[in-house]
This record gives C-alpha cells, structure tokens and sequence, in this order.
C-alpha cells in the first residue's frame, strides 16, 4: 500500500508537468526533470523507492526502444551516400577533439568517453516536440543510429574496463559485444529475406484486423526479452531495447497506427517517470557549491563546442548557421549516457563524489538550458526541410 501511494504522488507529476509546460512554454520533458528535483529538495519526496527506480529505468529502456522505432532503415541507406562521408569527419573530430581537451588539459581519462557521448533519448524529446520534418533534427536522428551505437560501445568498453582492467573479461565483453551487432545485423537480413518469401507471417505476427492488440503484446514481448537477452549477456540492456524498436519499425509497417500507439504509451506514462525520477536523484544542497558548479559548466562548455566545431568542419555545405546551432545543441544533451558514466566512474573510484554531482548537474544543464536555447531559436523562424522529406 505504502508503494502505491507514493507512486500516486508520481502520477500527480505526470499529470500536472504539461500544464506546466505549457503555462511556461519550455518542453515537458525539463519541467518532468525540474518537478522531480524541487519535490525531494522540498522533503515531500523520496527516490529510494525500489520501484520507482525500477519502473524510471523501464522508462528509459522504453525511450530507447521508441529512438529505434523511429529508424527507417531503407530511408537510413538513402541517405548514407550523401552524409556518410561527412558523418564519419564529424565523429573523427569528435572525438579527436575530445581526446585534444583531455591530452591539452590534463583532464581524468573518463573525460574521453564522456565528452563525446550521443545519446537519442533527447533527440526523441525533441521530435516528440517538433517533429521530423526539420533539416537539423531529421540529420540528427541519422546521425545519431551511428552516435548512439559508438556510444553504447564506449558505455560497455568503459563499464568492462573499470570492473575489470585491461585482461581476459575486459576482452570477453567487447568480443560479446562485436558478436551480438554482428547478429542483428545478419538477423535483420535473413528477416528480410524470411518476410518477403513468406509475407503471411508478418499477418500471423501481426494481424491487419486486430481485435485482441496483438501487435502491442508482441512489441512489448520482443522489448522485454530483447532486453533480458542483453542483461544475461551483462552487456547494456539499452542496446536491446534499441534493436525491438528497429524491428519493429522494419518489419510491420502495415500497422500504420502502432508507432503511433507505443508512442503514446510511452510519453504519457513510462517515459515521465524516468525524467522524474532524474530529478529527484539531485540534491541541490550540494549540486550548486561553487567548485561543482564551475566544474558542470566546462563540461556542458566542453561538450557544445566539440560538436559545434564538428558540425560546423563535417556539416556546413548541408546546414547553415542556425541549424548547425540547433544540430550541436541537439547532440549536446545525453542525458542517461553522461549520468551513467559518471555512475561507473565514482563506483569504481574513478572519480571523486564531486566530480561525480558536476556531471549529473552538467547533464540536467544540459537538458533544460539548450532545450529552452532550441525552443527560443525554433519561435524566431522556421528551419527548412530536407529536399524529399516526407
């Protein structure tokens, strides 16, 4: 009873965000983060609740799985021609420059991986916003399939290198890692070869004329095993929520309402609770000290200008100044990924408490200050579209 009462107070939040969202005209995603952080600093909540953490993390897998359903493979190789030449530059620089930073400032290795980071939960955010249709976030979700499989490598050769050093596991797990991509993509090409001989078995799967929701069960089923799969594998169950979501958007674009559907179900419910849950991770007693806040701001500094300098090296002949602002302000705001390297690091004593609170600071600066420095740039002028799009 006590569990169902507090996640009453959690739905009391869900509800009341988007009033708030509106009222101020910021996206509902930061005041989500804001409500969460000023309900526990106010003491009339707490986030040691075992299944708020469990369900937030739900929330967050379900974010990722909703950043999959959104890849259109076929629209993916269309345009790989055009930008593949200029993605592959702008994460050479990336990350080049990141490893400059670290070398130049004699930085904490961590922030090699940090600073480069790409993460799709806010880009889904933000065409949950805006939509698609726009040439800077129509390019981020592109680019962000190959930021966000980097990522989640990085995630998982830092995750194995801290637990483990440089030896035999360390090495098992990038191995495990390299086998489950190459997997799923020569699954995705049997799949599409097994659906086009027998076209009936997507009917079976999912049926045209539904009346029992097949199609959520099966999409919730391939989520939750997909994710397990990855948790036995001890590799970051994110990966596989990822890959249910580019199955499903591939292989069943004849349920034309489901993307749709899931995405209702996701940002009226789970999806809130992650965002939520974020903000109630933060004390602000501690996060607003002067050194850790200095601290945030070189890192969300940090993070801005190696991707404004990448886009701007990698991106000028497709986007002019204000997309290439909006595209790097995009990029800049890996949320979970940056929480969730600072939370391997000071787990392993890679890094001290404070360094630790500067980055969850930095990622939440992140997500409300260039979210609200997008929302601003998007009300002066419409960004155009891609020639094609849809």
């Amino acid at each position: 009873m006590q569990n169902l009462a507090f996640l009453s107070q959690i739905a009391i939040l869900i509800l009341i965000a988007p009033i708030f969202a509106r009222y101020l005209r910021i996206p509902v995603s930061v005041v989500e983060i804001i409500l969460g952080a000023v309900i526990v600093w106010a003491g009339l909540l707490s986030s040691d609740n075992e299944i708020f953490a469990v369900i937030a993390k739900i929330g967050f897998f379900y974010l990722m799985f909703l950043a999959g359903l959104e890849i259109n493979i076929k629209q993916f190789v269309s345009f790989k021609d055009r930008y593949l030449q200029s993605t592959i530059i702008y994460f050479i620089f990336l990350y080049g420059l990141s490893v400059a930073l670290y070398l130049m400032l004699d930085l904490n290795p961590v922030y090699i991986v940090a600073i480069p980071i790409v993460s799709l939960g806010m880009i889904m955010a933000l065409i949950n916003e805006y939509g698609k249709e726009h040439t800077w976030l129509e390019l981020a979700l592109i680019v962000g399939v190959i930021g966000e499989l980097l990522s989640i490598s990085a995630l998982v050769v830092f995750d194995a290198m801290v637990a483990y050093g440089i030896g035999i596991e360390f090495y098992k797990n990038i191995i495990i890692l390299v086998v489950i991509l190459t997997i799923a993509y020569y699954a995705f090409k049997g799949l599409n070869v097994l659906f086009w001989w027998f076209p009936s078995l997507k009917q079976a799967i999912m049926p045209e004329h539904d009346n029992m929701s097949q199609d959520i069960r099966f999409s919730m089923a391939l989520f939750f095993i997909l994710i397990a799969i990855m948790q036995y594998l001890r590799i970051d169950m994110v990966l596989g929520a990822f890959i249910a979501g580019v199955f499903i958007s591939n292989f069943f674009q004849h349920k034309i309402e489901l993307p749709k559907i899931l995405h209702t179900v996701g940002f009226g419910f789970l999806v809130p609770f992650f965002f939520i849950f974020v903000g109630s991770t933060l004390d602000l007693n501690l996060l607003f000290t002067k050194e850790i806040f200095l601290t945030a701001l070189f890192i969300t500094f940090a993070m801005l200008l190696v991707r404004v300098v990448s886009a701007y090296i990698a991106y000028r002949k497709f986007l002019d100044h204000k997309n290439i602002w909006l595209f790097s302000f995009s990029y800049s705001m890996p949320l979970t990924f940056l929480i969730a390297i600072a939370t391997i690091a000071v787990n392993s004593d890679a890094i001290s408490m404070d360094e630790y609170y500067a980055f969850v600071l930095a990622a939440v600066m992140e997500a409300i200050v260039f979210m609200i420095a997008i929302k601003i740039m998007m009300s002066i002028k419409k960004a155009p579209k891609l020639p094609g799009s849809a």
